[in-house]
Formats: C-alpha cells, sequence, structure tokens
C-alpha cells in the first residue's frame, strides 16, 4: 500500500467534471484507489463517491493505492490533482 497527500488545486474544487476525469484515470488500474478527506474516505473510481466527498480548492486529501501497480497509479493520480485535473 502506498499513499501521498496532496492539495487539490482546481478552481472550483472537485466539481462533475475533475472528478470525471479522476475516475476516467482511477479505472485504468487494477488496484484500489481511494480518495481521503479529514471526514471520509472515498472510492476514486466512483464519480458519485468522489462528488459526496465535497472537496474544494486548497483542500488537502490523501490518495491510496493498494494492490497491483500502486505506485504507477499514485503517481499519474497525484500528478492529475496537481496538474488541476483538466
Amino acid at each position: 500500500m502506498v499513499s501521498k497527500k496532496v492539495i487539490v488545486k482546481n478552481e472550483t474544487g472537485l466539481h462533475l467534471r475533475p472528478a470525471g476525469n479522476l475516475c476516467k484515470l482511477a479505472l485504468k488500474y487494477p488496484c484500489k484507489i481511494e480518495l481521503k478527506t479529514e471526514s471520509r474516505a472515498v472510492n476514486a473510481k466512483s464519480v458519485l463517491g468522489l462528488l459526496s466527498a465535497g472537496v474544494k480548492s486548497g483542500e488537502c486529501v490523501e490518495i491510496v493505492c493498494d494492490g497491483e501497480k500502486e505506485e504507477e497509479a499514485l503517481e499519474k493520480i497525484i500528478d492529475a490533482i496537481e496538474g488541476g485535473l483538466i
């Protein structure tokens, strides 16, 4: 299992489009991927789960990957979040 904390840089937070982009990226990897906030953990492979987390711009989240290709998944997801999830 690997994890890393990152600040959400998208100006509008994790709304529908960036959540969809993050979900699509997470679905490319066979490992379990979670996004954790201070109050909850959600499945990063679920758009509804990501939206339910209510992540705002500037908020710190932790990405946790567990399983096959976990390190690659973590690196790509962190890069996407730091890049604004365009």
